[in-house]
């Protein structure tokens, strides 16, 4: 079987959804160039993220998951499949969201279920995690504090996920800040979730960031692409770029799961609280 060349952008997105589109349509056409099936960007591509996480900052333009600017999205897509973040129009509130799209349409959509600081202040918190079918495989995907909860990354990978996408809007500290932003030490945690819940779930882990400033934040950029072994096998560093790397999922899973496989080796009646099911791939 064929790899799968796959890529996660960091780059700076903000208010202007037209310098937004044409960010993405760039990033789009740069990865179709080198073969690129499978194209994460960052959380808030859509018109940006929060301002700062004290509760104050509004919300960036609230558009439809079955709105125009999806279906642009889409369009852009084309033969592609692309994961976005955006504020989720629900009605009477909004989500911080992601959506999957090829240019026939939606495939998923996830709304952020964990909530840093204030950020409920502008956000409804959605509710679950679901996997879902591609043509490039079978999907996860999640935003930004969702993966510091291993069981966000365990319920995807138990529900058939072979690759989990996690979008950011992932900030340097907010104290006592490295002024080398490769030193961070929320960048290192950034780092370390990405590296630990794609070794422990055995899958491969794309996960892609904001970068640069935008209000009170300074975002640690680090794109990466991490094999079901945990090794980084492309990273953007902390600048903008695109990290692209092209893998065998399905045998790398094989590979990863055979001798000790950490889904399989489960004892669910040790820790019932927890529960869970795994869906054979």
């Amino acid at each position: 079987m064929s790899g799968l060349r796959m890529a996660a952008v960091a780059d700076n997105f903000d208010r202007d959804l037209e310098a937004d589109f044409a960010k993405v349509a760039a990033h789009i056409a740069a990865a179709r160039a080198r073969g690129v099936r499978l194209l994460a960007l960052p959380e808030a591509t859509l018109g940006g993220y929060l301002l700062s996480l004290d509760g104050t900052a509004g919300n960036p333009p609230a558009l439809a998951v079955d709105g125009p600017e999806v279906k642009r999205l889409a369009a852009l897509a084309g033969d592609m499949v692309v994961t976005a973040g955006y504020c989720e129009d629900a009605g009477e509130v909004t989500y911080n969201s992601v959506v999957c799209v090829t240019g026939d349409g939606v495939l998923g959509n996830h709304r952020k279920v964990h909530q840093p600081l204030n950020e409920d202040a502008n956000y409804r918190a959605g509710t679950g995690f679901a996997a879902f079918d591609t043509p490039v495989g079978r999907l996860g995907m999640m935003i930004c504090y969702d993966k510091a909860f291993p069981e966000s990354a365990r319920a995807l990978a138990l529900d058939g996920a072979e690759v989990i996408v996690c979008v950011s809007a992932w900030p340097g500290a907010a104290t006592n800040p490295d002024p080398d932003l490769a030193k961070d030490r929320w960048k290192r945690r950034f780092d370390l979730f990405d590296r630990a819940r794609a070794l422990e779930n055995q899958v491969v882990w794309l996960s892609a960031n904001q970068s640069g400033t935008f209000g009170s934040m300074r975002f640690v950029a680090s794109a990466k692409v991490v094999d079901p072994g945990g090794e980084v096998v492309a990273d953007t560093g902390v600048g903008p770029g695109m990290a692209v790397a092209e893998i065998d999922v399905r045998e790398a899973l094989v590979v990863a799961r055979r001798a000790m496989g950490h889904l399989r080796d489960r004892r669910p009646e040790a820790y019932p609280a927890l529960g869970g099911h795994l869906v054979e791939a």
